[in-house]
């Protein structure tokens, strides 16, 4: 249970969109990656790779302690591939928070005992079952790589919790409840889904992706029928998945996501968006990037300016009063939204 005042912070913020607390911070410790997806660009600039140091950060805590951040998530790139990564969840650590790491599992083997030991919980990309996973990823035995790790990661401690999520796209949709069927085989805790992101300038692309890389990976009207009855297959005859939350979405909610797809060819309205990640959340990107989110414009970095000075700044709030979600292009697209209540605990 959150304290009253804690509460009332998350209230006013939300109210005057000036950031008075901050329950979640995405963190990007590290730009490269060792996979190479093909819906995704960051490792188109692995030779540019940037990384957040001990002392980049550390003149920062004393912001994220102010604003009870309540949750680290460590994303990327490969925040595995940082090359001292435990030194910057020592510092978050001080402040008592989750910290949960993003991965793509690669690394999972190596760094089992430091994973536990600094963080909370892992949550892997898991894109198909082994031969699509593979191919997607298109790094040799990444599936197997990933198998290997979650099974180190058990074997030093059984409790802890790893998750998945699968980013469903024109390559892997046809092998939905074998993604399912995957991750009970690799004894994973839960499984979530999202679509593909074709329409932002978000995992390094310096512009938006134009129609025809766009074809490579969105599921066309044919496909998206597919989709549609293949989802509801799935729904029925995995539905003791989704009644024990194996599954994190719902049936309704995973609905949503061929219609992202139909919308995306002109056929109907993309899903409304319920959001408020700019009002309880930030990224801070491996080059000191802070954004409202995944998904929008720069609003400062952490090199030149205090992150409080950055999240309220006038530009900052401005954009906040201003933001509409449900109207907005960029959100109305977007495939990974957040929503934490005032009185919800992360």
């Amino acid at each position: 249970m959150l304290a009253p005042s804690e509460v009332s912070k998350r209230e006013l913020t939300l109210a005057t969109h000036h950031i008075h607390t901050l329950p979640v911070v995405v963190m990007m410790p590290h730009s490269r990656c060792n996979c190479r997806c093909v819906m995704c660009d960051i490792w188109r600039a692995n030779q540019n790779g940037t990384e957040l140091s001990h002392d980049d950060l550390a003149p920062h805590m004393a912001t994220l302690r102010q604003f009870d951040v309540r949750w680290v998530v460590l994303s990327g790139g490969e925040a595995l591939m940082h090359s001292n990564l435990w030194t910057l969840c020592e510092l978050l650590k001080d402040l008592g928070v989750k910290i949960s790491l993003l991965s793509t599992g690669l690394l999972l083997k190596r760094n089992a005992q430091a994973i536990i030991q600094w963080c909370d919980d892992v949550i892997v990309s898991l894109d198909g079952s082994r031969e699509v996973h593979n191919a997607i990823l298109a790094v040799p035995r990444a599936y197997e790589r990933l198998e290997e790790g979650v099974a180190t990661l058990r074997a030093v401690d059984p409790t802890f919790r790893v998750t998945a999520r699968s980013v469903i796209q024109q390559m892997n949709y046809f092998d939905l409840p074998h993604i399912i069927d995957a991750a009970h085989h690799l004894g994973l805790h839960q499984l979530s889904f999202l679509a593909v992101d074709v329409s932002s300038t978000a995992f390094n692309r310096p512009i938006t992706w134009g129609d025809e890389r766009v074809d490579t990976v969105a599921l066309n009207p044919e496909e998206v029928l597919a989709f549609e009855a293949l989802l509801e297959e799935t729904i029925e005859s995995h539905a003791e998945d989704f009644t024990s939350g194996f599954i994190a979405e719902s049936p309704e909610k995973l609905r949503r996501l061929p219609r992202y797809f139909r919308a995306l060819n002109g056929q109907g309205d993309f899903p409304q968006t319920v959001c408020n990640a700019p009002w309880v959340s930030t990224v801070i990107e491996a080059d000191g990037a802070v954004r409202p989110c995944f998904f929008h414009h720069e609003i400062g970095n952490i090199h030149q300016q205090p992150l409080d000075a950055i999240l309220n700044s006038e530009d900052a709030i401005a954009f906040r009063r201003h933001l509409d979600v449900n109207r907005d292009p960029i959100c109305r697209k977007c495939v990974c939204t957040l929503y934490i209540t005032p009185q919800q605990v992360v």
